[in-house]
């Protein structure tokens, strides 16, 4: 019976002059699948050019999205185009090799790594929570913002892209949130600190450009444990924004320097407008000396938050070894195009366990790093105003 229902669809095929359609489809499949492979391998390759250009360093963004298409193209060339051919092996080959190379990156922010786990003891601080949400300058949706931070409730809270309405908006949290430091712009680049906490000092910098602030504060717990706060938002390299990332790379790298003088317990967040195996983020790490709260955790992509498929996790927190991180979650949509990030940790200095995932400068990076800072305080910015 096989045999016969076999034969009547060959049968079928010839009959009705559909061979012909076959074969083309199979001799476009063969051309859409090298076309595809050629585009997938230079799109992953490209940001290894160390250009600080918008497009040599815009690849960098879209590693899970490469990684799964070149997985499905490498999955079709497989099952559906004969292999026999040498041209095509080879080009599987180079599929392979580009997925072991995003999966190298990749797996660090996976479930998969482990990392060192930490018993609170009564040496700990209490648990201590903060929101950090770019929330889209020209989003008026306040109410919705202001119910996502009186339902979670953190312990401070940072806002980008804030300018005087949404200033205007937050005084409601003046009387609950009674420590602030408020930098109200209207360039994309304001920012707003609110915390229970009380801050001990502050100091905006401006490293790079005096209309980008980085906002630094010491905080001090209700159980009385210091740490030190950065707040950051540097400029993307983008074709609507600067045209390339050297203003980012040296605001990112000048507040590492920063960071690595301090002695008392630190934490970074913000969106950073970067990706954690960017060449930049590495040096970041290194030169501060902090850890990247993601890893053995997840990616939790942030940007953007209407478009699920082209969604990068650039809003960042970093922290020292003393800190150890109880939750790491994004929250809901509240009309930016952004997803907040709600981080809660808990101070241990007699903990050092962590001390294994610090990376540090190696030979001739700390030269990079002073260069690419020069670089950033030397570009001017033709977008802002």
């Amino acid at each position: 019976m096989k045999d016969f229902l076999l034969l009547s669809t060959f049968r079928h095929i010839f009959q009705n002059n559909n061979f012909k359609s076959v074969l083309k489809f199979i001799r476009n499949l063969k051309m859409w699948f090298y076309l595809i492979s050629f585009v997938l391998i230079c799109s992953s390759l490209i940001p290894l050019i160390q250009n600080s250009h918008w497009f040599f360093r815009f690849f960098e963004f879209g590693k899970l999205q490469l990684f799964v298409l070149v997985t499905a193209t490498f999955l079709v060339g497989i099952i559906f185009i004969n292999t026999s051919n040498t041209s095509h092996k080879i080009v599987l080959g180079f599929l392979g090799l580009i997925i072991l190379f995003h999966a190298k990156d990749l797996y660090p922010y996976t479930l998969l790594h482990s990392i060192p786990k930490n018993k609170r003891t009564s040496s700990c601080s209490k648990t201590i929570s903060i929101i950090s949400a770019n929330i889209y300058q020209k989003n008026k949706d306040y109410f919705r913002f202001i119910t996502l931070i009186e339902k979670h409730n953190p312990d401070l809270f940072l806002t980008m892209e804030s300018n005087k309405n949404w200033e205007k908006e937050l005084s409601c949290f003046e009387d609950s949130y009674p420590f602030h430091v408020k930098v109200a712009l209207e360039n994309t680049y304001g920012m707003h600190l609110y915390s229970k906490l009380e801050i001990i000092s502050r100091k905006v910098h401006y490293f790079v450009a005096e209309d980008i602030p980085c906002i630094e504060a010491k905080l001090k717990s209700k159980d009385g444990f210091v740490f030190n706060f950065y707040g950051v938002h540097p400029p993307p390299p983008s074709p609507t924004e600067e045209e390339n990332a050297k203003e980012r790379d040296g605001e990112l790298l000048s507040l590492a320097k920063v960071v690595k003088s301090k002695k008392e317990p630190c934490v970074v967040v913000g969106d950073f407008n970067n990706v954690a195996w960017a060449k930049s983020s590495l040096l970041f790490r290194k030169t501060s000396e902090l850890i990247d709260a993601r890893v053995g955790r997840g990616l939790f992509a942030t940007f953007h938050a209407k478009y699920w498929f082209f969604r990068f996790p650039i809003d960042l927190f970093f922290h020292s070894t003393e800190v150890f991180v109880a939750e790491l979650k994004t929250l809901a949509f509240f009309g930016s195009d952004h997803f907040p990030i709600f981080s809660s940790f808990y101070i241990n200095k007699k903990n050092t366990k962590q001390e294994e995932l610090v990376e540090k400068l190696e030979n001739g990076e700390g030269r990079d790093v002073n260069k690419i800072i020069k670089e950033g305080i030397n570009e001017e910015s033709e977008n802002r105003s």
